[in-house]
């Protein structure tokens, strides 16, 4: 594995610790710029948005630059973002922050994931995924918590200087580590050559099962907190240790997924999904009972957001893995993340606090119908190989390509 993909993965940390932050210090926020809690909730809203929207525009103006380039220029537009939000004297100053944060967040992620794709062999390029995606994976178990504590004893304005700093080092890596002719990679084309995948019908369907993925976890992951205190009844000291065994299950679930992407992308993940909508649904119905809790909750971090690198290879091998293409992805995973959210608090108003939950389970029942016409044409397709002669059939099978 280059050293650049780890690289990588440290720019991703620095891009998901800044995404979290707001989540960890909505008190301390709402006192310092003079709002309410929801509004400061709607920081959070406005970041995903401005990800989901503006990322693919952004990754867009750069497709003739060079990604290793394009890399330094995110950096710096997050910078100014970032430290934007650091000196921010109002509400409003602190939106337009956001808004510029997650627009260069995703376009990073969309050139970091295309990036590492590309200076591995086409055989472990989801292990290389992978290994990109633990920086968001470690974002979950180190960032938000890193962030929160720095907050909490030196200000918030503090966990903005301290992502400031990361995100310098980040830079400076990148600077230093990824190869600045991309390794000899194929160079991005012109819009419309990018744009030519999205005419393929396969890819949108292909998309949109990331969606219900990372929206089924998110249904959960969104409101664990009140779940675990008000149903299971866990004290609010306890939780930040759940989550960060839930955190820690993301990275072990990552690791796996990653070495499994590339030989068994679509058995993983209809796996992934049907463990997910099991975990979610026994979730929903044993969330009064401590030990069994538990163990959903950190089976819907071991199967959920995990999925991430046999989503991407699904993705690059139905389109490419090229900037646009990751970046769009990477909005509709996003997308996810609103759905998620913003029917899960109506839904908790209306039905409780298992509703969130039952959510997440009818998105992964979805998410296994979008697989659908894969697995059946990936039957098809088996049926219709020749039969292998005597004494081939374990080198015939180590031949034959994973399908989509």
């Amino acid at each position: 594995m280059p050293r650049a993909v780890y690289v990588l993965a440290l720019g991703i940390f620095a891009m998901v610790t800044s995404e979290f932050v707001v989540a960890g210090l909505m008190p301390q926020m709402a006192a310092g710029l003079d709002a309410t809690i929801p509004e400061i909730g709607y920081l959070i809203t406005a970041f995903a948005a401005a990800m989901a929207l503006g990322g693919p525009f952004l990754t867009i103006a750069l497709l003739r630059t060079r990604q290793k380039t394009a890399l330094l220029l995110l950096f710096g537009v997050f910078l100014v973002g970032n430290v934007l939000a650091a000196l921010a004297p109002d509400y409003r100053t602190m939106l337009v922050a956001r808004v510029l944060t997650g627009i260069a967040s995703q376009a990073f992620f969309g050139v970091s994931i295309s990036l590492a794709s590309r200076l591995t062999r086409p055989e472990v390029r989801g292990r290389a995924v992978a290994v990109a995606l633990n920086g968001l994976m470690l974002g979950t178990l180190l960032g938000l918590p890193f962030s929160t504590v720095i907050g909490e004893h030196l200000g918030w304005r503090a966990a903005f200087w301290a992502i400031t700093v990361l995100t310098v080092l980040a830079a400076v890596a990148t600077l230093a580590g990824v190869p600045g002719a991309d390794g000899g990679a194929e160079e991005s084309g012109g819009i419309r050559q990018e744009l030519g995948a999205f005419r393929d019908p396969r890819l949108w369907l292909t998309l949109t099962t990331s969606t219900f993925v990372i929206g089924a976890t998110f249904s959960a992951f969104s409101y664990l907190n009140p779940i675990l205190t008000e149903i299971t009844g866990f004290s609010t000291g306890t939780v930040p240790l759940l989550l960060i065994a839930y955190g820690a299950a993301t990275v072990l679930g990552n690791t796996v997924v990653g070495r499994l992407a590339d030989r068994r992308t679509l058995p993983v993940l209809v796996t992934g999904l049907a463990l997910n909508l099991a975990f979610l649904a026994g979730f929903a119905l044993l969330a009064r009972l401590t030990v069994p809790a538990v163990v959903m909750m950190l089976g819907i971090g071991l199967v959920g957001v995990t999925m991430n690198p046999a989503l991407v290879t699904r993705v690059q091998r139905v389109g490419n893995a090229r900037p646009l293409v990751n970046t769009v992805h990477s909005s509709f995973i996003t997308l996810g993340i609103i759905i998620a959210t913003s029917v899960g608090g109506p839904a908790i108003d209306a039905f409780g606090l298992r509703a969130p939950l039952w959510i997440g389970a009818g998105l992964a029942a979805l998410g296994l119908v979008t697989l659908l016409p894969d697995a059946l044409r990936r039957r098809a397709g088996s049926r219709a190989v020749p039969p292998v002669p005597a004494g081939t059939g374990r080198q015939a099978a180590r031949d034959v390509p994973e399908t989509v």
